[in-house]
């Protein structure tokens, strides 16, 4: 499935940096933002690639999942166990999100399947919840953690 192009900078980038984020924080890997920005900016555009392609839908995904995984173990120098479980809770907190959110919202507001995919700023809008939550669940779990290392 094409994504718009506005579609990447406003509901893929945000959401890539919010998935990256959590990923992260769930690996106990430092938060540089400039790094976090960058990952998921350019897993973003990958996935912008892949879904150009003729390719069955959600193989990006498994495809992002991967290389989230060999980010967290190569670069990031986390062990097999926790770069897999990070990255899987990650991409399952997002898909979980995602599939709650579009399916509340499109029920609650009446929005077909049709006019997510032809409605750009409904796309991008209906969206920004699972990015927001995403980003707050990040935070929360860095929280307890910090508060529970300082005890």
């Amino acid at each position: 499935m094409r994504i718009p192009f506005m579609a990447l900078i406003f509901q893929g980038v945000p959401e890539q940096i919010a998935v990256v984020t959590l990923i992260f924080v769930i690996a106990k890997v430092p938060i540089r933002w400039k790094e976090v920005v960058s990952i998921g900016a350019g897993f973003a555009l990958i996935a912008y690639i892949l879904r150009l392609l003729p390719i069955t839908f959600g193989v990006h995904t498994v495809i992002l999942l991967g290389l989230q995984f060999i980010i967290l173990l190569e670069f990031c120098k986390k062990p097999i166990s926790t770069s897999l479980l990070a990255s899987l809770v990650g991409f399952l907190a997002l898909i979980l999100l995602e599939t709650f959110f579009l399916s509340s919202f499109m029920y609650l507001f009446h929005i077909s399947i049709e006019t997510l995919t032809t409605n750009v700023l409904t796309r991008i809008l209906l969206t920004w919840p699972q990015v927001i939550v995403l980003l707050m669940l990040a935070y929360i779990i860095n929280k307890v953690r910090v508060g529970r290392d300082l005890k």
